[in-house]
C-alpha cells in the first residue's frame, strides 16, 4: 500500500482508486477569484472579537490566515525546510512510516481511511501526535535526525 503515496511511488498514470466519479469533481467554472483571503489578528486583545472572525471566516470560506501568532518567523522556515527535507528521503525510508490504519498516531499516509475510501484522496502526509509531547515525540521519524 505504501506504493499510493505520492511521495513515494512513480506513477505513469493515474491510479483508477484516486478518480473521483465526474458528478463528485469540483466544478471550476463556478470558483469565484477572490484575493480577499480572510485574515485573524491574534494580537487583538477582544478574544470575542478573534472568535467572531474565525466564524465568519469558516462560515464564508473554510479557512483564514493568522496574523500575530507569536511564533517566530525563523522557526516557520526551520520548520518547513525539516518538511522538505523529510519529503525529499528515498522513497523505501518514507515507507518505513507508512500505515493505512487511520487510528494510528504516529504514520504516513495518504487519506483518511484508505482501507473504507472508494476513492483516495492524492496527497501523503505524517500524523504525528504531540500532546503530552514526551510521549509521543521518542516514536516520531528520526530521518530526518532534525525532525524531533
Amino acid at each position: 500500500m505504501a506504493d499510493m503515496l505520492l511521495s513515494i511511488g512513480v506513477h505513469d498514470t493515474m491510479p483508477s482508486n484516486y478518480v473521483s466519479p465526474e458528478n463528485e469533481r469540483p466544478h471550476l467554472d463556478h470558483v469565484i477569484a477572490d484575493a480577499n483571503i480572510p485574515v485573524v489578528d491574534f494580537g487583538v486583545s477582544d478574544k470575542s472579537q478573534i472568535i467572531s472572525q474565525i466564524e465568519k471566516a469558516c462560515r464564508l470560506y473554510g479557512f483564514f490566515q493568522v496574523v500575530n501568532h507569536g511564533i517566530a518567523a525563523e522557526l516557520v522556515k526551520k520548520v518547513l525546510a525539516i518538511t522538505l527535507e523529510f519529503f525529499c528521503l528515498p522513497p523505501e525510508e518514507k515507507a518505513k512510516l507508512y500505515s493505512d490504519y487511520p487510528a494510528k498516531k504516529i504514520r504516513l499516509s495518504t487519506s483518511f481511511n484508505v482501507r473504507k475510501e472508494k476513492v483516495h484522496n492524492w496527497r501523503g502526509y505524517p500524523r504525528l501526535h504531540c500532546y503530552p509531547l514526551e510521549e509521543f515525540v521518542p516514536d516520531w521519524p528520526s530521518n530526518p535526525s532534525s525532525f524531533k
